[in-house]
């Protein structure tokens, strides 16, 4: 049954009564979401919202260092650096020692190199790729690119299933770490430790974990990992993707994309290649300066922040927002495809309804804003820094709301 008002209003004093609490609420005026008095924005696992600091560091970038300096900010604005200065910020976030990390290129790209480059490594009697098969596309399309060029079978396997189907044959397994449209945490540290023990190595994308969880590639021995950055790292659509290379692979990463960024002297324009040391060796063509620049300064708000202060708020926030879901949505009406297992859950919540596409729909024009996966599945993603449990309180209110008004099939 729907609560009532005197319900109501005392499931909104415990929200209230959570945010302040909430070490990490101050961060939420860092971000441009003045809009959203009466909305909540649930979408950050597509888009995170722009750090306020963004804008004035773009028009610097672009009225005093490519205004007036121009090619000399190669040099002295550090331009050139810039994919491996960003890079050892970004590997903070997921665990990573600086000089592992290299910001550049689309998380495409980065999967290609991961993959064909491990391939490479692995050896010719390993002849197999693995890939999750419910992996985000463009992944397993990239996978099945890989093998094709490089003379291997590509086996789709369940993410679960991986550790058992890893054998002699296995080359690389390519595996997200959370998946993209339940929700699900995979075994990071599980998968590694049995692709190293039969020989073969991991490629983890952590599009979806990066800067709402803990990581730990180096303290789990991650061989290599690529993700984005416009999701919970805020840097904006088409912001840069990253590589990390394990440090102890770097003399061996050999690039299928050897472009002149990641020649060990760029400016000799010599015919024939020979790659840089380290994380440099993951570089391609010239770097997208405007975009990584404007990455650099969104990355300013992590600054004074504990990846695993974020965890626990986000855990904290998808148990809040499940538990009025199951409050406020009649029985049947949902079903949760996303873990309650803290262990086995990233930073959203997905729920099922046939008529999900029209739900999302209204949720949207109401101000609460998640989004839609054919052909059934409503996505809120929970940002900690910015998310406050009000947010998650308003967006489970409207969403049986619109459930009740919506007829279902």
């Amino acid at each position: 049954m729907t609560p009532d008002a005197t319900t109501f209003d005392a499931m909104t004093s415990d929200a209230a009564a959570l945010d302040a609490a909430d070490e990490l609420r101050a961060k939420r005026a860092a971000f441009a979401l003045d809009d959203l008095a009466e909305g909540a924005y649930l979408d950050g696992n597509s888009l995170g919202a722009l750090p306020r600091a963004v804008a004035g560091r773009l028009a610097d970038v672009v009225e005093r260092e490519w205004g007036r300096l121009r090619i000399r900010s190669w040099d002295e604005s550090g331009w050139w650096t810039a994919p491996e200065r960003v890079g050892d910020r970004i590997g903070r976030l997921v665990g990573a020692a600086p000089g592992q990390v290299v910001v550049g290129d689309s998380t495409s790209v980065n999967v290609f190199k991961a993959v064909v480059a491990a391939v490479r490594m692995a050896g010719e009697e390993r002849d197999e790729i693995l890939v999750d098969e419910a992996t985000f596309p463009t992944d397993g399309y990239i996978a099945e690119s890989a093998a094709r060029l490089t003379g291997r079978t590509l086996r789709p396997v369940a993410a679960g299933d991986l550790p058992a189907a890893l054998g002699p044959r296995t080359a690389v397994a390519l595996v997200n770490h959370v998946d993209y449209r339940t929700g699900r945490l995979h075994d990071l540290p599980g998968t590694t430790a049995a692709a190293h023990a039969a020989g073969a190595l991991v490629v983890w994308d952590l599009c979806h974990s990066a800067g709402a969880l803990p990581v730990g590639l180096d303290a789990h021995g991650v061989d290599l990992a690529v993700g984005c950055t416009y999701k919970y790292l805020n840097g904006g659509p088409g912001s840069p993707a990253y590589l990390y290379v394990r440090r102890e692979l770097q003399d061996r990463f050999d690039s299928p994309l050897p472009g002149w960024n990641s020649h060990a002297d760029p400016f000799a324009m010599a015919p024939a290649y020979a790659p840089a040391e380290g994380a440099a060796r993951g570089r391609v063509g010239t770097p997208d300066i405007l975009s990584l620049l404007a990455l650099e300064a969104a990355l300013d708000v992590w600054d004074d922040v504990r990846v695993e202060t974020v965890r626990a708020k986000s855990l904290a926030l998808t148990d809040f927002f499940l538990r009025r879901v199951e409050e406020y949505v009649p029985k049947g009406r949902l079903e949760c495809l996303t873990p309650t297992p803290h262990g086995e859950r990233g930073s959203q919540v997905s729920l099922r309804c046939p008529d999900a596409g029209e739900v999302m729909a209204e949720l949207v024009r109401r101000g609460v804003v998640g989004d839609f996966r054919r052909p059934d599945v409503l996505r809120f993603g929970f940002t900690p820094l910015y998310t406050s449990f009000a947010d998650a309180e308003r967006a489970a209110r409207v969403l049986a709301d619109v459930l009740a008004e919506v007829p279902g099939p």
